[in-house]
Formats: structure tokens, sequence, C-alpha cells
């Protein structure tokens, strides 16, 4: 077991294979939560997922609470501490993995951008105007948890830099997602409830310039951030985001702060937060009539052309532009028909684009079509993904052997 404190190199690989290893089992979950939630949706008793989900709950004491269903406890309270978690990966890539590098980081972020630019292009040139317009940005996002669980079940067929390059690229997807988030998905802004949680993010820096180490007065104030988030009406989501950017990357008092809190709490967004979030969006009744009405909408159209066809294409085409102009180099290992295989698995959006249909449309039958599109887009980017990676496969020895000489 590595010390991470002498050991600091070691320590920050192994929370990336953590890091790995929990998003490959979560991904399993997270089917399974989805599977669950339609089976549920469409049961006889099917009535009572949406009644059960649509419960009001409240929280706290006469004018002093907040009332909310659990669908939106779960999106707007749990979804926090999976952005949260989201905020620390952004962190520890940026500190010390593939984004600390100009070199290293200019392909995945090039390639990124054109994964968001081109599926949104696309949904926006089946949906020009009107209400539709507003999910222009739900085939913009990459499931990290599904994508990375593809790649495990092609085992070590799959050189590693393969794998290096689609996490780069799914976390710079996330950082422009959780942007687009904060900015184009916001209600109008209460400048007091805002000034209270930039209060609160303040403070935290404050309380670490005076070394404060206890986790209490840490949750303490995030409480009161996310309080300020969801009140101002910027999604209360983006106080998670930005607490985790916050965390110290390097040793804070002896003590590796975000390698511990990641290596803490990913183990449940990824087993508990994340299938939750799933179990409670992704149920919607299926049937033949349903399905056909679906796919005749510009929205479902522009949903699975953008995931499978502008993720595809726009994240392959921006890295290849990238290596021409001699802006990037791609990790060891990584042919041209592995980086199409994982522009293609870039296109499995599910858990961030279900999280936006559900801000940009209000009306439960658009978000309907909208999370058939996704699953649609998501399932065949999969299989699209898998088919090209598996034709390509590992090397032989014999050539990396003779590309060594």
């Amino acid at each position: 077991m590595a010390n991470p404190i002498t050991d600091p190199d070691t320590s920050w690989k192994d929370a990336g294979s953590d890091f790995i290893r929990s998003e490959v089992a979560g991904g399993g979950v997270l089917l399974a939560a989805t599977i669950a939630a339609i089976i549920w949706a469409n049961a006889p008793f099917g009535d009572s997922y949406f009644t059960f989900w649509q419960t009001e709950l409240s929280i706290g004491f006469g004018d002093f609470s907040i009332s909310d269903d659990l669908q939106h406890w779960v999106n707007d309270a749990l979804m926090a501490i999976f952005f949260f978690v989201v905020g620390l990966e952004i962190k520890r890539e940026l500190a010390v993995g593939e984004l600390n590098d100009r070199a290293k980081a200019s392909l995945p972020i090039i390639g990124a951008i054109g994964g968001v630019v081109l599926p949104a292009a696309i949904f926006v040139a089946f949906n020009r105007s009107g209400v539709a317009f507003e999910g222009w940005a739900i085939p913009m996002a990459t499931d990290i948890a599904f994508a990375v669980a593809v790649l495990a079940l092609l085992g070590d067929r799959i050189p590693s830099g393969v794998r290096l390059l689609l996490l780069s690229v799914a976390i710079v997807d996330d950082v422009i997602a959780i942007t687009v988030i904060a900015i184009f998905y916001t209600s109008d802004i209460n400048l007091v409830w805002l000034a209270l949680g930039g209060a609160g993010l303040a403070f935290v820096v404050v309380m670490q310039r005076f070394g404060v180490t206890r986790i209490a007065p840490y949750v303490m104030v995030g409480m009161v951030i996310w309080l300020g988030f969801f009140e101002s009406g910027v999604h209360a989501t983006i106080a998670g985001v930005l607490l985790g950017l916050l965390t110290p990357a390097k040793p804070f008092n002896g003590r590796r702060v975000l390698e511990t809190l990641e290596h803490n709490l990913h183990p449940y967004t990824s087993f508990i937060v994340v299938p939750l979030f799933a179990l409670a969006n992704a149920g919607i009744l299926l049937s033949i009539d349903i399905v056909r009405e679906a796919a005749s909408s510009s929205i479902f159209l522009g949903i699975v052309f953008g995931l499978v066809v502008g993720k595809t294409l726009g994240i392959s085409l921006a890295i290849f532009l990238a290596e021409r102009l001699k802006l990037g180099v791609r990790p060891a290992g990584v042919e041209t028909a592995h980086i199409w295989g994982i522009a293609a698995l870039g296109g499995i959006g599910f858990t961030v684009s279900l999280f936006i249909s559900q801000l940009a449309y209000s009306s439960p039958d658009i978000v309907e079509t909208a999370k058939i599109g996704i699953f649609t887009g998501s399932l065949v980017s999969a299989i699209l993904g898998s088919i090209l990676l598996l034709r390509k496969g590992r090397p032989s020895k014999s050539k990396s052997h003779s590309e060594a000489k």
C-alpha cells in the first residue's frame, strides 16, 4: 500500500485506478437502476412510480423550510454531491492528471470542444426555434460511468492510452456541460441569495487559510452555499462543482484532502446517488405508439443524430485537426481506429443528458420524448463504439516490438 505523504505520485495513480474501478462497477449499477425504472413505470402498478417520485417532502421548520417532490430532491440535492465529486475529478486532472500540462491537455480539450459544438449544431439544425430549441445542450454530454464501463467490457484488447484519452475528453466535456448549465439553464437570479452562496465560498477559502482541517465546519458551510445557490436561481448543483474546485490538491496540513474525499465519496455517488437519479428520472412509458410518435419528433432526431453522428465526427475530426496543426499528441498506443471508437463512445450521454433535459423542458411529454432520444442515441453510440474498438483491438506483440525498434 502506497503512503500518500511520502509517495505522492503513486498515491495519485492509485486514486486514478480506484476512480476507474468505481466507474466500471458504477456503470453496471446505473444500468440496473435504469432498467428497474423502466420496468417499474411500465408495470401494471406503474402509476405508483410517478406517484412516489412526485411525493412532496419538506425539510426545515415553518417558514424556514423547503418543500419539493422526491424527484427534485434527488436532482437538486443529491446530485450536488455527484457534481462535487465531478469538481474533485476536474481538480485532480488539472493538478496531476492529463490536463496539468498544455501538451498533454491540448488533444482532449480540442476533441471535447468538437464533441460539444457539432452535436449542439446538429440538434439546432433539427430544432431551430420555439420550445424544442431549449434542449440544444442535451446531446453535448458524455456519461463517464457508462463509457468507461463499456471499455472495461472490451477487456485488455484496448490499450491503456485509449482509456486515458476517453477519460480526459469526458472530463473536459463535464467542464463544458457544467458551464453551459450555469450560464444557459439558470432562471431569474436573486442576487441576495447568490451573494450568500458567494460569501460561503469565500468563507471556505478563509477557513483553508487558517488551517481548518475538520470536516464538520466545511459541511455546514457547504449546506449554506447549496441553499444560497438553490434559492438564487442558479442551479444548486453548481455549488457542488465550485466546492470541489476549491478543495486543495496539494497536501493540506499533512493530509491529502482531495484524494481522501474523492476516494471516500466516489463509491457513494457511483453506487447510490447516480443510480437513484436514474431510478427517479429514467422511468418512461414505452409502447409502440409512444415510441413511433417520439421517433417522428424533431427533438428525438436532434438528440439521436447529435449523440451518434455529432459526437463521433466532432471528437474524432477535432482530434485529427489538432494533430495536423501540431497542437497536441495522442497517448501511447492510441491509433486512428481507436480515436473513432472513443469518439463514438462519447455519444453515451445518459446521466448529464437526462439532467439537462429536465432543466430544458417543463412539459412532461417533451421530456419523455427527449429521454427516449437519449436512450436510443446512447445505446447506438455504445454499440458503434464497441464495434469500432473491437475491430481494431490491441496491437500485436510483433508489431509493437518492431515499432519499438
